[in-house]
């Protein structure tokens, strides 16, 4: 244990010490000339601002420039680090009237240019920077149009800088998202000087970026819906960018845009629903709809399965359940140790939910909102499925992956049924837990059945089985207590379970980006018995 924290401190200081050297080297005169080295070329193409619909939640209400008062902000240096990183972004550029003063636009982005020659570890963070050169690329017609030419050759090499150190720094990042938007600034500055350097490193970049992230499904490997949404977003801006720049489409972009496409279709065109697995939230994707039918994208899918996930819908039921095992270390910031726990929607009403995501990971209900507690499945003496531990950068990620045994998904005209069984107990506690879901269409009937398989290594646990409801759901206990009532905007239910004690209780729920609020939950609990034990609970609509 001794050598072992010794060489974990040796290998701490080793890459601080790297850090700040590197740090050095970047504000360096050495680091700046390097990267001051392009070309003369000006700008040819400039992509359509309404390519970038897909990314920016335009107001309906144009602002006018001359209302905004920036040249003071930049080197303001007790600004929240957010309004930082939207501020020197320049995606308000978007929000800005276009017949707004040009002239004021350029100066604002003059004397950001002015104050940010060299290097600054926040302003030329890879989000930021990114995101910064697509703004002013996407946004000609304010930042570079009917300029002079000494304010175009300012505008032009310091994008050129920036694009160069995004080129050097950008396989240093371990955020693929940051890669991500990078790589799409890199192709756009390709595409708008014709600079094939550019270019092609760019594409080169997207190919390593698609063959990294996601399995042999077309799906993310972090299992993150709102990263599947995150990326189909960027490969399809691509493409748009090819294609308006009269550029050859590669072949590896579009298959990737059509698989994408289908787990798109999957998870949320199926049911416009938001699915509370693994790093999700409440969201809306319907301008993203809009604006795939508008650039003639169609996406469909017949499967039952995809990225880990089960679903299975009529008219009336949706289910979804988590099928899939955890992610590597490496994909897993986002994920939930939630293992073979499930939603259920009655009529585009949410019967059975997860209780959502946290995102800030500084807070400490990012890490609650982690736990299996807060998924409807099994949890032996309230630990977790999935084993986490908070990692160097001080994001809780998987620490002991945890393993799907085996998987089934049977869907009849009358009767559903899926299962599944997870290794997450096996080694702390020597327990499987399997789980088997079956539907009576005709009776709108569901009969859940957990098991806890006994192996060698068994000891004995408290478990409990949780069911949790969004904020607002009428839950109501018999007089037997032995069944609860629930009450939708749009039905009723009862739940029962005969052989072990139910109770209510007050939980957590996170459905809303970055909140909380109070929500119930049914569980059923006991204790793990020397042998294998069957739990079979029911949930019938009356």
């Amino acid at each position: 244990m001794i050598l072992k924290n010794s060489m974990n401190f040796i290998s701490e200081f080793f890459n601080y010490s790297s850090n700040q050297i590197r740090k050095i080297y970047l504000n360096s005169r050495i680091y700046n000339k390097k990267i001051s080295k392009i070309d003369d070329k000006l700008i040819e193409y400039k992509p359509s601002p309404n390519l970038l619909d897909c990314l920016i939640k335009y107001e309906k209400k144009k602002n006018n420039i001359e209302n905004f008062y920036l040249n003071s902000v930049w080197s303001n240096q007790n600004i929240k680090e957010t309004d930082y990183k939207k501020l020197h972004s320049f995606f308000w550029l978007f929000t800005i009237d276009l017949k707004s003063s040009k002239k004021i636009t350029q100066s604002i982005i003059l004397n950001w240019i002015e104050k940010n020659q060299k290097y600054n570890s926040k302003s030329w963070e890879i989000d930021t920077l990114s995101k910064r050169i697509i703004a002013w690329l996407s946004n000609s017609k304010l930042s570079y149009d009917d300029s002079d030419e000494n304010y175009k050759e300012n505008f032009n090499s310091n994008i050129k800088k920036q694009v160069n150190h995004l080129i050097n720094e950008i396989n240093r990042s371990k955020l693929v998202n940051d890669k991500m938007i990078g790589c799409a600034s890199i192709i756009l500055s390709g595409l708008s000087y014709n600079d094939e350097k550019y270019l092609d490193y760019g594409l080169n970049l997207l190919k390593e970026i698609i063959k990294f992230s996601f399995d042999a499904q077309y799906f993310p490997k972090s299992r993150n819906f709102r990263q599947l949404i995150f990326y189909l977003k960027y490969f399809i801006l691509i493409r748009e960018w090819l294609k308006e720049s009269l550029n050859e489409i590669p072949e590896y972009l579009n298959e990737i845009i059509f698989f994408l496409g289908q787990n798109y279709n999957f998870i949320w065109q199926n049911t416009n629903q938001s699915l509370l697995f693994n790093g999700n939230h409440i969201n809306s994707n319907i301008d993203f709809d809009r604006y795939l039918s508008f650039h003639n994208y169609k996406f469909k899918s017949e499967s039952n399965e995809s990225g880990g996930y089960g679903i299975l819908k009529n008219k009336n039921v949706f289910i979804s359940i988590d099928l899939g095992s955890s992610p590597e270390k490496k994909f897993s910031n986002d994920y939930q140790s939630g293992a073979l726990s499930f939603e259920i929607f009655y009529k585009n009403c949410k019967l059975i939910t997860n209780c959502g995501y946290f995102q800030n990971y500084k807070h400490q209900l990012n890490s609650i909102s982690k736990s299996t507690a807060t998924h409807s499945t099994v949890v032996l003496d309230n630990r977790s499925s999935c084993k986490m531990k908070k990692a160097s950068d001080g994001i809780f990620k998987v620490d002991e992956e945890l393993k799907i045994l085996k998987k089934s998904i049977i869907s009849e005209k009358n009767y559903w049924n899926i299962s599944g069984s997870h290794d997450g107990y096996l080694k702390k506690y020597g327990v499987i837990h399997e789980r088997k879901i079956e539907f009576f269409v005709e009776k709108n009937k569901f009969i859940g059945t957990d098991r806890l398989i006994k192996k060698k290594s068994f000891k004995s646990s408290n478990f409990e089985i949780r069911f949790h409801f969004i904020p607002g759901v009428k839950i109501t206990k018999t007089q037997d207590e032995n069944s609860i009532l629930i009450e939708l905007e749009n039905s009723g239910w009862k739940f029962l379970c005969k052989d072990h004690k139910i109770d209510v209780e007050t939980g957590l729920y996170f459905g809303k980006k970055n909140s909380f609020a109070e929500n119930q939950n049914i569980f059923i609990s006991g204790l793990t018995q020397n042998e294998d034990q069957e739990i079979i609970w029911e949930l019938i609509k009356i």
